[in-house]
């Protein structure tokens, strides 16, 4: 497997030198000073020694707007999630909350309910005006295992400050099925944007305008706003799925080998087009319109709002550049929303607004879209379970 090789891939002493001249290098062709870095974006920070891994980054790491991170040699099993905070390091705190040890090289089985901290393979040197912002992989948000990157002296999950030294570690929660991961597992993908690169609701609309963001009248306030398929396919009346608490293990490297049935109770289409949400249940579901991210932008889906309802919409919120897009073979693609209540049940009705997407510009079109040659798993999909999945 190829990797993208930086001026010095051996020397590791540079990367948190104090030295902060180091620019962030445009390629030919990137007409925005400011937005998210497409994939020649990343592949300049991976040669400018921005980004570094041992043995190096992988050419298939990287996506169209993101770079997917993976797990190093050791797991450790802790007692509580946390931040640093902004005086504290993660390996002080994994020293004092650690349970164990877990050795990944082998792979190991990461059990529900447990919290595990995992230092990644990769590690950052970012220039002053590159900041970092994390998700879960959408195979990881649809088998409901939660995520969350923390940085040395952080005070927030999943966003890596501008001008950022050091290293990576994500939080690991199995939440419905235990998992095995190994060394090299990749959970979730790291976005880099330069200044603020989310569009107005007016430039939205413009958007709309000019490239049918989804198959019908947009509702944009605050983003893009998608409601809730409680209609579902009309031959079969599917609508989603609901996870089987005590089902088997998922090995996450290994695509296409589970039985949908083991895992996944089917939901149905009911008189009153309405599903009432379990608290501590886990669903997969649908949003009713097919979405386009134009390869001009990414996009992202905000996972919790409170003004809508107690409950989580989305884990995995990446949307990539060609998403649903024709000229990428989409021709529109529905949202998969992994969703969970929180503390009371609560009713979900037909076409209710469950979740928005933010857009945001990119530096430059990327070379590849989504689903255009990188096959890619969930490219103008519908209702879909994540790829370690039997197609049914």
């Amino acid at each position: 497997m190829s990797r993208v090789t930086s001026s010095d891939d051996t020397n590791t002493s540079s990367l948190f030198d104090d030295n902060e001249s180091q620019q962030p290098v445009l390629s030919p062709g990137q007409t925005h000073a400011v937005g998210v870095l497409p994939a020649h974006g990343i592949v300049n920070m991976v040669r400018e020694k921005q980004i570094w891994a041992s043995g190096g980054v992988l050419d298939d790491q990287i996506q169209p707007a993101s770079l997917d991170l993976r797990l190093g040699d050791t797991a450790y099993r802790i007692r509580a999630s946390f931040l640093p905070g902004e005086n504290g390091q993660v390996m002080d705190k994994i020293n004092r909350l650690a349970y164990h040890k877990i050795d990944l090289s082998q792979g190991a089985v990461l059990e529900t309910g447990c919290v595990y901290l995992v230092p990644l393979m990769e590690a950052l040197a970012l220039p002053e005006r590159t900041a970092g912002f994390a998700n879960p992989k959408s195979s990881t948000g649809r088998i409901d295992v939660f995520t969350r990157l923390i940085t040395d002296f952080g005070v927030e999950f999943d966003k890596v400050p501008a001008g950022y030294k050091g290293h990576l570690y994500l939080e690991v929660s199995p939440r419905t099925f235990p998992v095995l991961v190994r060394s090299g597992s990749r959970l979730s993908q790291i976005r880099f944007r330069r200044g603020a690169a989310n569009h107005s609701d007016s430039e939205l609309k413009r958007l709309h305008q000019e490239q049918g963001l989804v198959d019908g009248p947009a509702n944009i306030s605050g983003g893009l706003g998608l409601s809730i398929d409680l209609r579902g396919d009309s031959k079969t009346g599917l609508i989603g799925y609901r996870g089987k608490r005590h089902a088997g293990l998922i090995d996450v490297d290994k695509p296409g080998e589970l039985a949908i049935s083991q895992y996944w109770e089917p939901l149905y289409h009911g008189d009153q087009n309405e599903i009432i949400l379990d608290p501590d249940e886990f669903y997969i579901l649908a949003s009713r319109e097919a979405v386009t991210i134009p390869p001009t932008h990414a996009a992202e889906m905000m996972p919790f709002n409170p003004l809508v309802g107690e409950f989580r919409v989305h884990y995995a919120g990446f949307f990539d550049p060609g998403f649903g897009c024709g000229e990428a073979g989409g021709k529109g693609a529905r949202a998969v929303l992994e969703v969970r209540s929180r503390e009371v049940p609560f009713i979900l009705e037909h076409g209710q607004v469950i979740g928005r997407l933010v857009y945001e510009r990119l530096t430059d079109v990327p070379e590849t879209l989504y689903g255009a040659g990188l096959n890619s798993n969930y490219q103008a999909q519908g209702l879909k379970l994540s790829k370690h999945f039997k197609s049914s």
